[in-house]
């Protein structure tokens, strides 16, 4: 097996680190939202100000976080992944 292939292996098993990583940890925010929507309700919908409950910031918060993890994870396997992978790629005769 080339030298190449052994890096390549060891990315992908990083990369899916990773992933499961931060797909457990959505999990996490998520399932954790849900529960305390349906066992701290008194919690969820008291009032910030008129109109804007508990519930619906930490609703938004959960959205910011999905997006955060999705931002954080395209950048890593951008610099990181891509990189090594178009490195392996021009390495190969």
């Amino acid at each position: 097996m080339p030298d190449g292939s052994v890096e390549l292996q060891a990315l992908a098993r990083l990369r899916w680190r990773v992933a499961i990583g931060l797909s457990a940890l959505m999990v996490l925010i998520y399932f954790g939202f849900i529960l305390l929507i349906a066992f701290n309700k008194q919690a969820m919908g008291s009032l910030i100000v008129p109109g804007l409950s508990v519930g619906i910031v930490l609703g938004a918060l959960v959205i910011v976080l999905t997006w955060a993890t999705t931002w954080f994870y395209v950048r890593w396997a951008n610099r990181y992944v891509d990189g090594e992978v178009e490195r392996q790629n021009r390495a190969r005769p």
